[in-house]
Formats: C-alpha cells, structure tokens, sequence
C-alpha cells in the first residue's frame, strides 16, 4: 500500500448549466456567484486545498471565460514546490470536437494524467455546495482496492431521478448503477429515500485511463459520460464501490452539517442552498474557520448600514451583507447582498439574492428575487409580487422566483 501517494485532481467544470438559465447565459456554471462572495467552484477546490491535494486541473469549456480569470486569479498555489489550480480548456486534441460529456474530456486530456503519473485520480465536479475532505475518501479508496469508488448520499426518491442511483451490498460493493431514471430503486429499509452518486469519483489511475481509452486506433473514447458510461461499465466487472459521505468529518463541523451537500442544477435548488445560509442556525456554516472556503478578495470597503438621505432609518435582519454593499434607509430581511451593492432608502428586499453591483432604487419592492450583476432597479419597482406579470418580461422558476439576468436594461 502507497502511504503519502501521488494524487492528480481533475475537476470536472465544462457543462452547460441549461437549467440554470438565465444564470448561466453569460458564463459556466461553476462561476455563478453563490452567498454573494464565492463562485460555484470555490467550494470544491476550497475542499482539495484544506486537505492538501494540491495539484489540480480544471477543465473547462462553455462560456468560460469568467471561471478561467477567477481561477486564474485567486488560485495560485507554489510553483516552487509544484503544486498548481491551472484551467484546461478544450483543445480538440483528439479530433475537431469538443467534449462529448465528462468521460470523454477525460480522454481527450490524458497527456495531463500521462504527465503527472499519478498513483489516483479524483474526477470531482464543480458546481455542488458543500464540504468534504477528499483525503477520508482516497484512504478508504486505497484499502479497498477498488477501480473506481463513488460517493453517495441518500436522497429523497422524488429528487433521484436527478441523479445517478446506487445499489449496494452490505461489503459496499456496487451492485447496480442507474443514471438518472424515471423510477429509480430505494434503499434496502427505507422506501422514502434513494443512494445518489455526488458525482465524485477516486480511480485508480490505470483504471481510468484503460476504461476511457479505444480499444482500436482511430475510434474515439469508447464512452462518453462518467455516470451514464463509466461506472455502470466498472460496475458489471465488479470493480466499483461506494464511499459514504456522511461519515466524512470536518474540523469544527457539527453533527447539523454532516453529510449536507446541494446540487444547485436548477434555480430553485440554488436558491434553496443560498437560503439555507441565512438561517438562524444554518445548516451549512460559512463561518467554520478550520476548513474556510477561499475565494478571491477585492479591495472593498466594509460593508454599511445607514440612514438615508431623508433620514429614513434602515432595517436589516436575517441577511448576508458582502464587501463594499450599502444600505441606506432601506429593509432588508432573509437576503444576500453582494458586494458594490446599494440599496436605496424606502426600498424593500426579501427573501431575494442580489449579485453584485446590483442598484435598488428608492421605494423598489424585490420579495422572491435573484438579480445578476450590474442591474439597476428603477425607483418603485415592484418585482416578485405579481408573477403572471414578471413572467411577461423575465424568467420565473416553478417555485415562482423571479431571475433578472446579467446587465438586464429596464424598458
């Protein structure tokens, strides 16, 4: 057994994100600003830095611009001890296309396996909410021996048909592996609730590269998706197992945040997961200070809450206030505002997700709302309490959050 091995991240940022839209019509996924401060790919390359597996890969592809420059900017580890966060776009290395999915843009970048020669290989995707020390997982991956082992949690059988479902023996093997369908199986004793793939993967790395590779020169990769493709293949020769993450310990993580981890593929889930960070006592706590979530830092004044210009008085509770926002003369309540952004005396704001640079003009009453960067509510618009005429101009998710995006103009 390998005691300190060589491990390669690959984090997995190149989907579309089309249930996300209008978030996502101007960027990636994995770079839509989330709790004001972070972006969407913090939150797993923050778990890799904690537990120092410092040497990753993120390959990208649609719309990526924005989530290369935040990498690039405030992902800098030490050459000098060589270690790296280094965006790879798609270079169509192996033929004029881009990525067909997650397994073949594994393929299509083995020269970064081949490079590195590592003993393992995370494959984590970008774009979850939560918090894991990956290191828990490879050690038990290394005891096992396994190919390949998948993390899971138990997820409501109504929201399984979102992911891929595992089914288990008692030793942890991967009986059965079922991507995405309409009636997936419960878990042995418990008919409510389903054995959902995180989509995060350890492989060891002749595993991974034997099972992307064509088995005959010039056929390209002889599969396309990680969880439609690779580990239901792993799977039927008896070489994939399961990691329970809720048995996966933070420092300084209640027993409230174990196993807490959101797939914010829809607008609802990612209002739902920004939501849950202004609770009383949230579930998900930003504030853990032994396993922190990096982001990049702006030269921002602090935060302000004032007056207004007339003298009104401000109301803040329940609320994330970032870098740089002001509140003057205004209410805030159950809300998330980001930084440079200023809400103007009269207006109301709950229960919404301002991004940043966002302006609330005076009397603007916002209940239900994410606003994207840079838009300017006229003075007493009223957004989020008559759906059926926000519906007429914008983009309202089924649970009836109204989404304004990026650099919107006003009529």
């Amino acid at each position: 057994m390998i005691s300190d091995p060589n491990v390669l991240v690959i984090v997995l940022a190149g989907g579309e994100g089309k249930r996300l839209q209008p978030l996502t019509n101007d960027r990636a996924k994995p770079a839509v600003p989330f709790a004001g401060t972070y972006r969407m790919i913090d939150f797993a390359l923050s778990n890799f830095a904690n537990a120092g597996y410092l040497k990753i890969v993120v390959l990208t592809q649609y719309k990526s611009h924005s989530l290369d420059r935040h990498i690039t900017q405030t992902w800098r580890f030490s050459a000098m001890l060589d270690n790296y966060v280094t965006p790879v776009p798609a270079q169509m290395r192996r033929g004029p296309h881009w990525f067909q999915g997650s397994a073949d843009a594994i393929y299509q970048n083995l020269n970064l396996i081949h490079d590195e020669k590592p003993d393992y290989v995370c494959v984590f995707g970008a774009d979850h909410i939560y918090r894991m020390d990956p290191r828990q997982m490879v050690e038990e991956h290394m005891a096992n021996g396994s190919g390949v082992t998948v993390a899971a949690i138990p997820v409501p059988q109504h929201e399984a048909r979102e992911f891929g479902v595992i089914e288990s023996d008692e030793a942890g093997n991967i009986l059965a592996f079922h991507e995405k369908v309409e009636s997936p199986p419960t878990m042995p004793g418990d008919d409510t609730r389903c054995l959902a793939s995180m989509g995060n993967y350890v492989f060891d790395t002749e595993t991974l590269i034997d099972i992307v590779t064509p088995r005959a020169e010039g056929e390209g990769s002889p599969y396309t998706d990680m969880g439609g493709d690779v580990i239901p293949a792993l799977t039927a020769t008896g070489d994939a197992r399961v990691y329970d993450f809720s048995k996966n310990v933070i420092p300084g993580q209640d027993d409230r945040e174990r196993g807490y981890w959101r797939d914010v593929g829809t607008i609802d889930a990612f209002y739902h997961a920004n939501m849950d960070l202004i609770a009383p006592v949230p579930q998900f706590n930003l504030y853990n200070d032994r396993w922190p979530v990096f982001t990049t830092r702006k030269a921002l004044p602090p935060a302000k809450v004032s007056r207004g210009r007339g003298g009104e008085p401000s109301f803040v509770d329940g609320s994330l206030l970032c870098q740089g926002s002001i509140v003057s003369g205004a209410h805030v309540e159950n809300s998330i505002v980001g930084p440079g952004t200023y809400i103007d005396h009269d207006a109301h704001v709950t229960n919404s997700i301002l991004f940043p640079g966002v302006h609330i003009g005076p009397g603007a009453r916002l209940n239900n709302c994410i606003v994207d960067k840079n838009v300017a509510i006229p003075d007493f618009r009223r957004l989020g309490h008559d759906l059926d005429q926000d519906r007429s101009e914008f983009t309202v998710s089924d649970e009836g959050i109204v989404v304004l995006p990026k650099d919107y103009r006003f009529r």
